[in-house]
């Protein structure tokens, strides 16, 4: 499954410069130096931290995506910078719980 067919069963892009990433598993965690040396490539990262740093660990970890559970909003300085950086973002109105279920059943 691609970032962008994320966008196409219920996950809303905020930034989508890169939505052909392939996603090959899902990473939830809020530590991020913790998600720092646990995510994978290629993995879908749901956390509820939306601050520049989120960003840097997103290129760091090289994840397709990263998704704000919860509905939390993405400032415009993050935007940007993710943006800038090619980092793929997207949201879900659901708890992080639910949203790792939901990619669960997608990516099956």
């Amino acid at each position: 499954m691609t970032v962008s067919e994320l966008t196409q069963n219920g996950l809303t892009a905020l930034t989508l410069p890169d939505g052909d990433r392939s996603i090959e598993g899902v990473y939830m965690g809020d530590l991020l130096s913790w998600v720092m040396g646990n995510a994978s490539t290629d993995n879908a990262w749901i956390t509820i931290m939306s601050n520049l740093n989120v960003v840097a660990v997103a290129v760091l970890t090289d994840v397709s995506c990263v998704i704000l559970a919860e509905g939390v909003e993405l400032p415009a300085d993050v935007k940007a910078q993710a943006e800038a950086k090619g980092v793929n973002i997207l949201t879900s109105e659901l708890p992080s719980y639910e949203t790792a279920v939901k990619l669960y059943e997608l990516l099956r």
